[in-house]
């Protein structure tokens, strides 16, 4: 781990820092997924909504 020595003899122990790196905008395939992935968790919550109300007005 890294340590450093202040002027008192104390010493100071510091977390690592991760690596630094730059960012890279998604390709076309990954923009297609995102839109197919969002799709498919619309009709999820949609279909849950829909059972959640079907089932609460069973009386």
């Amino acid at each position: 781990m890294p340590y450093t020595i202040e002027d008192g003899g104390r010493l100071n122990n510091f977390a690592r820092e991760p690596k630094v790196y730059k960012a890279e905008p998604p390709t076309e395939h990954q923009k297609r997924n995102y839109v197919i992935l969002g799709i498919i968790a619309t009709i999820l919550v949609s279909s849950l909504i829909f059972v959640a109300f079907s089932v609460s007005n069973v009386s």
